[in-house]
């Protein structure tokens, strides 16, 4: 079973700029833990048996403008019908100003209100976003995350294989680093994955015989970015002569991280390869691939060998969970 993971209205306030009308305890104490937001309509107008009051709930001008045509009484009746759920947060769109019964009703069930001045729809989207980074099922795991000419680069190998090194190098060649040793990472979609880095070793890279160094204060505020989007995953290994590797690139290859297909080369490392340039080479490559161009099979193309269409999908190398 997926693990639950939560946010304190706290940082949510804090993170999206919201102001507080009232609130029952320290917003600290308050965790939100459903990624869906909602607006009540359905409730206000009457009994709704799938509502979810783990959602965040917004209103907006067509909430208020249904509540101010009712007379003082049923208006009294709809706001408790939807505030006695205790919903996690009720957030208040366009800055509009709450009818009196809001306020004491939702101090009566504990109910946290906020309010912003962004349209509903706006407000609802960042939300949203928001919530699917915060949220999301996440995974940490040995490797470094670079981006690389705007692809999102992990690069994963055995401990001492160089791929710090490789990271300094490609931060020295104008490309910036998110994560070194240890990368959480995040499945904020169906299709995609975003990495970042602990908070406690953001930005610092350990290097054998120099030790640790600060990327950001040694190279710039622009060597180094937050997050970003796993593209592609770079295995290094130590090269082993009785392997063959692939020098044509014709068959696609995955890793499965989170239920997530990534694409992922497997590059040998031995004296006199310089993996900082194979890695930009394998950057600009794979968004070839994205944009629908592959060099391996236009050759074979030119060559009169063209590959026939088949259903394999591409080999599926490891899973991670």
């Amino acid at each position: 079973m997926p693990q639950t993971y939560s946010v304190t209205l706290k940082k949510i306030i804090k993170d999206n700029g919201l102001e507080i009308l009232s609130t029952p305890k320290d917003p600290s104490q308050i965790y939100v833990i459903s990624k869906d937001v909602n607006r009540p309509g359905l409730i206000l107008s009457g009994p709704d048996r799938f509502f979810d009051p783990k959602r965040v709930q917004f209103l907006g001008l067509s909430e208020f403008g249904f509540l101010n045509d009712l007379t003082p009484e049923k208006r009294a009746e709809s706001l408790e019908r939807f505030l006695s759920t205790k919903p996690c947060c009720v957030i208040i769109t366009r800055g509009l100003e709450p009818m009196e019964e809001l306020i004491p009703m939702a101090l009566k069930y504990r109910v946290p209100v906020l309010r912003t001045n962004d349209s509903t729809s706006g407000c609802m989207s960042t939300i949203i976003a928001y919530l699917g980074v915060e949220l999301a099922q996440r995974i940490t795991r040995h490797g470094v995350l670079v981006e690389v000419y705007g692809e999102g680069i992990l690069i994963v190998g055995d401990s001492g294989v160089g791929k710090s090194e490789t990271a300094v190098e490609l931060i020295n060649r104008g490309h910036r680093l998110i994560a070194d040793d240890a990368v959480e990472i995040r499945r904020v979609s169906s299709r995609s994955l975003v990495g970042t880095a602990p908070d406690n070793i953001r930005h610092f890279i350990e290097l054998r015989g120099v030790g640790i160094i600060n990327a950001r204060n040694i190279f710039g505020i622009g060597a180094v970015k937050m997050t970003e989007k796993i593209d592609m995953i770079v295995k290094l290994e130590q090269w082993n002569e009785h392997k063959v590797y692939d020098r044509l690139g014709l068959e696609d290859e995955y890793m499965e991280v989170l239920g997530i297909r990534v694409p992922v080369t497997t590059v040998p490392v031995k004296p006199g390869r310089n993996l900082a340039i194979i890695i930009e080479t394998a950057a600009m490559n794979n968004r070839q691939k994205h944009m629908g161009y592959n060099a391996a099979k236009e050759l074979m193309a030119s060559l009169g060998m063209a590959e026939e269409e088949d259903d394999d999908e591409g080999t599926v190398l490891e899973v991670w969970h």
